[in-house]
């Protein structure tokens, strides 16, 4: 886990393991909690601490590496987010691993085209992001990552080559892809749903797009009597840190957008 700020999806997978007690979930991002906002090897079943963006394949890359040379059949895989790829880090990691033919490396993007307070694009742009990796020698596998089935047959393509080569999946995805007030608002990136209309509505929200055959075991039923949101709370506005930008730099910056609270790609901005 390179992207810590994922952190949730973690801790609920330790947790459904019997890493620690399901009931200590409800204490995710308190004061004091080992459940922090990234993850940290505090908690049992984390060796190693996210925070430092762009470390994480790193780490996965001397794993393979090693699993290499020790002549083990195991592999790495490494979960990372589009925006701490402006890491050069990332790009030094990608070289050695193609270099040594780290076939048993897997990189998984979540390309959101999100990061910190804006869109990727408008804070360092990414240009044609697979054909970076292609041209750092990896195999690369473009894919809805909303999509559970389509991730798992790009998966099941990665075992297919046989050229030595490292992979990378890069999962295309909405940022809150299923509760609309989250959809493309950079506000989601850092906050978490409070007690009340937030949870409320998140819930009921990913309960309407629940693939057949998921069960959810804390809410079966969903929030059977949810608060919904007032007129006056905060939906559908604009929070990215460009769109109040004023500089007199004579480039635009602001290069791209997206309708928050939508599903829609971003877009280019139309500045005339």
């Amino acid at each position: 886990m390179s992207k810590g700020h994922a952190g949730t999806a973690l801790y609920a997978a330790l947790a459904e393991m019997g890493f620690f007690p399901v009931e200590e979930l409800k204490t995710h991002y308190a004061n004091g909690s080992r459940l922090s906002g990234h993850v940290s090897h505090h908690l049992p079943g984390v060796d190693f601490s996210t925070g430092a963006l762009g470390h994480g394949i790193s780490a996965a890359v001397g794993m393979a590496y090693a699993a290499k040379k020790d002549g083990k059949k195991f592999r790495a895989f490494a979960v990372l987010g589009d925006g701490e790829c402006d890491e050069g880090s990332v790009w030094e990691a990608a070289m050695f691993a193609n270099h040594f033919r780290l076939d048993n490396l897997v990189a998984i993007v979540d390309h959101n085209y999100m990061q910190s307070l804006d869109f990727c694009e408008n804070t360092l742009e990414l240009e044609d992001f697979a054909s970076r990796w292609k041209a750092f020698g990896w195999n690369v596998e473009e894919v809805n990552g909303n999509d559970h089935a389509a991730l798992k047959t790009a998966f099941g393509r990665i075992e297919s080559y046989d050229n030595h080569k490292p992979s990378v999946i890069v999962a295309d995805t909405v940022k809150g892809c299923g509760i609309r007030f989250m959809q493309n608002d950079i506000l989601w990136h850092y906050r978490f749903p409070h007690d009340g209309w937030e949870y409320d509505c998140a819930v009921n929200e990913l309960h309407k797009v629940k693939p057949d055959g998921v069960e959810d075991p804390y809410t079966p039923n969903g929030i059977p009597c949810p608060t919904l949101p007032a007129e006056t709370d905060d939906i559908g506005n604009d929070h990215t840190y460009s769109y109040t930008w004023d500089t007199t730099y004579p480039e635009q910056m602001r290069r791209v957008t997206a309708g928050p609270g939508t599903s829609e790609k971003i877009k280019p901005v139309n500045h005339t």
